[in-house]
């Protein structure tokens, strides 16, 4: 009989430590993003969805009300802090300007991932992104073999408040020094923002008629350098155009012979990763300091391969 009632004790106490078990809530990783709009950005978020769903762990998602917001940012780094997460995926849109809450956060132990672009200071756990230095030499490597050694070229930057905006203007004007030293660089300074790649490619080729290539930092760079040159009246392939992301509607414009080159990031491999990383760090384990997702130069010749490898037939057009 006692031995009976030790074996309902037994199992009343295993019936209540799984019912426990299964109370316990998942685990809640933070992810604030950069933009939900962008379409390069709209691949990378669903890589970090999909990381998440995969993983049985709840994503707990901010951003800034409108891109590049640094106020917004901070304020959504905040809110998405006070809801019990684990970790936090960031994509900062000021590598500098974040760095206070980060500093505050991960002092009250939650520690940070960059996602696409870093945090200064060396306060991420993990890195994940492109090399963007040399993604952006492969693109002069390009522009290089398309000009003239004393042509008129103009880049349009993306901003300069970004570790990647810095790395891609850096990776790209070092590499066409050494390439095409006497060639003449006119930049276009934007905060990754469509309308001022427009109106910067619009001024800059009408001071500089004689321009034949224009270089993007990021797509919707390219959507606005093609945007500018129609307006002006030019033709397909009259300017030589290379872009930066790899995303769909660039891609499109690739195909249309509008642009004739882009180095394609693995968007949703960069949040696939950045997520799975947070998930790591947030139980404890170790991840790399740096996380490469690749790149790749796609040609009118490498373009189908391209969408098919990085699975974007659904995006197209």
């Amino acid at each position: 009989m006692i031995r009976l009632k030790k074996l309902f004790v037994a199992a009343a106490l295993m019936g209540l430590a799984l019912r426990a078990a299964a109370a316990d809530p998942p685990l809640a990783i933070g992810y604030v993003t950069k933009s939900a709009t962008n379409q390069g950005w709209t691949l990378i978020n669903s890589g970090a969805a999909d990381a998440a769903r995969e993983a049985g762990v709840r994503l707990i998602v901010g951003g800034p009300s409108a891109q590049g917001e640094l106020a917004g940012q901070i304020y959504a780094i905040e809110s998405v802090a006070r809801r019990g997460v684990k970790a936090i995926a960031v994509a900062p849109v000021d590598s500098g300007g974040i760095t206070p809450v980060v500093r505050r956060i991960t002092a009250e132990g939650i520690p940070f991932v960059a996602v696409d672009t870093n945090i200064d200071g060396n306060l991420a756990k993990s890195y994940v992104a492109t090399d963007n230095l040399a993604a952006a030499a492969a693109q002069a490597d390009w522009a290089a073999g398309q000009v003239g050694d004393t042509d008129q070229i103009i880049l349009v930057d993306g901003s300069l408040l970004e570790s990647t905006g810095r790395e891609r203007r850096q990776g790209f004007l070092d590499r066409l020094k050494q390439l095409k030293p006497k060639v003449t660089v006119i930049e276009v300074h934007t905060s990754w923002m469509f309308n001022q790649a427009q109106t910067g490619v619009d001024a800059a080729v009408r001071a500089h008629p004689k321009v034949t290539l224009v270089a993007n930092a990021w797509d919707d760079g390219t959507l606005g350098t093609v945007a500018a040159l129609t307006a002006l009246g030019y033709q397909k392939g009259s300017v030589r155009i290379i872009g930066f992301d790899g995303a769909p509607n660039a891609l499109e414009l690739l195909r249309d012979g509008w642009i004739q080159a882009d180095v394609a990031q693995m968007l949703y491999r960069e949040g696939y990763e950045g997520i799975k990383a947070a998930i790591a760090v947030a139980q404890g384990k170790a991840v790399p300091p740096r996380i490469d997702t690749g790149y790749t130069l796609v040609t009118s010749g490498t373009l189908d391969h391209f969408i098919s490898e990085a699975k974007l037939a659904q995006w197209m057009r």
